[in-house]
């Protein structure tokens, strides 16, 4: 693989260290401003309403710019951000800086993940997309816990000033590694945005969407779930999210492998183990050992959906990736919002802390019915357009 990846995914470290740091340092951060938990929730909130914002306003103010240079403006712009959540006086000024950090976030997957691909042979693209996602993963391993440890010992704003100089290496990575890639000819923004006609786009986007969104349905109420069903303490639910995020770093690099051989099987398969599992979780939820696997199955089903849903987005809009692309990765974050809320909904409702399990299972499946939808739609399409080529025309296909 081209080193240029490596920077890409050092980029993506930074991101998604800082993405969901906040989650682990949300009591010490509300304290210093003098803000309620549910306020300093708007610092995760406004980040994941920044990505879905972002994505498509970044990408299409880059449509002018070589995609190198506009890489190396995001990545700019996500360590301002950082450095100013690290300086904040006032709660105010780093909700901005959250805000502002999380404006480079969708556009720098997508953009990323178009340059990915394009570094390498059309039978490793998925492989290629992976690789710059792991940086995304390994952030939940490593970044996440350590980026807490540090706050919760040194201070949160160390921890923002650390990430920061992430930002600043994976910056110079870009730079130096990712080779001059011009602008490809005749783009126009008004191009870019005719992609959302196409329906198999869109289907992608709705899976996204849902998939995904059936993870974040458990994952973001995991800390109650496993401290007041399972019996863990809360200094293990750290540990157990370290879990899922191995699940994720494996099911990522899987996907990808897998994608390249067969994308519609993988996403049948991973969606589908991804629906069964969360249903499993219900249950598994009340018993220590059984929730820790089941944790690590769901990051590792919930990832193994990322490179082939991201390169389903990329194949169907092959004359204008780059918003697309970028528009998907906002997809991710609007999924991760409605999964939250729907999971609140049904606890709220009175029905318990593993209520969510259902929801993302339901979730899941319906991303599944929407592949199905997907495929079945593509091939009677396909197979129309055979029928309609002259017989001649039709010989030369059959005879490739």
């Amino acid at each position: 693989m081209p080193l240029a990846l490596l920077a890409l995914a050092i980029g993506a470290f930074g991101i998604g260290t800082t993405e969901f740091v906040i989650m682990g340092l949300l009591p010490q951060v509300s304290r210093d401003f003098g803000v309620t938990i549910p306020t300093g929730g708007l610092l995760v909130t406004g980040y994941a309403l920044g990505v879905v914002a972002g994505a498509p306003l970044m990408t299409a103010l880059g449509t002018k710019i070589p995609r190198k240079r506009m890489l190396m403006i995001l990545m700019g712009l996500f360590v301002a951000g950082n450095i100013l959540s690290a300086l904040a006086p006032t709660f105010t000024v780093m909700l901005i800086g959250r805000v502002l950090a999380s404006l480079a976030h969708g556009a720098f997957f997508g953009i990323g993940s178009v340059v990915a691909a394009d570094l390498v042979a059309k039978d490793k693209k998925a492989g290629a997309i992976s690789m710059m996602f792991t940086g995304l993963t390994v952030a939940n391993v490593i970044g996440v816990p350590l980026g807490t440890l540090v706050g919760q010992t040194a201070g949160w704003r160390v921890t923002f000033a650390i990430v920061a100089a992430i930002g600043l290496i994976g910056l110079a990575g870009v730079a130096r590694l990712v080779p001059d890639l011009p602008k490809p000819q005749g783009v126009r923004l008004r191009h870019e945005l005719a992609v959302f006609k196409n329906v198999q786009v869109l289907l992608a986007m709705a899976m996204t969407v849902l998939g995904f969104g059936g993870v974040f349905a458990a994952i973001t109420y995991i800390a109650p779930m496993m401290t007041h069903v399972a019996g863990f303490t809360d200094g293990s639910v750290t540990w157990l999210l370290v879990l899922f995020g191995l699940g994720m770093v494996a099911g990522n690099l899987l996907g990808g492998k897998f994608a390249d051989r067969a994308l519609m099987p993988m996403l049948y398969t991973s969606l589908g183990s991804l629906a069964i599992v969360l249903s499993l979780f219900a249950y598994t939820a009340h018993h220590k050992s059984a929730a820790a696997v089941t944790i690590t199955l769901i990051g590792a089903l919930g990832f193994a959906t990322v490179p082939p849903l991201q390169k389903r987005v990329l194949d169907q809009a092959y004359d204008a990736p780059t918003l697309a692309s970028a528009v998907n990765i906002g997809a991710f974050n609007l999924g991760n919002a409605l999964a939250a809320w729907l999971g609140g909904l049904v606890i709220d409702a009175g029905l318990g802390y593993t209520a969510p399990n259902w929801v993302g299972a339901t979730l899941a499946a319906s991303a599944l019915a929407l592949a199905v939808l997907s495929a079945g739609t593509e091939h009677r399409k396909d197979a129309a357009t055979v029928v309609a080529r002259p017989p001649s025309t039709q010989a030369l296909t059959v005879q490739r």
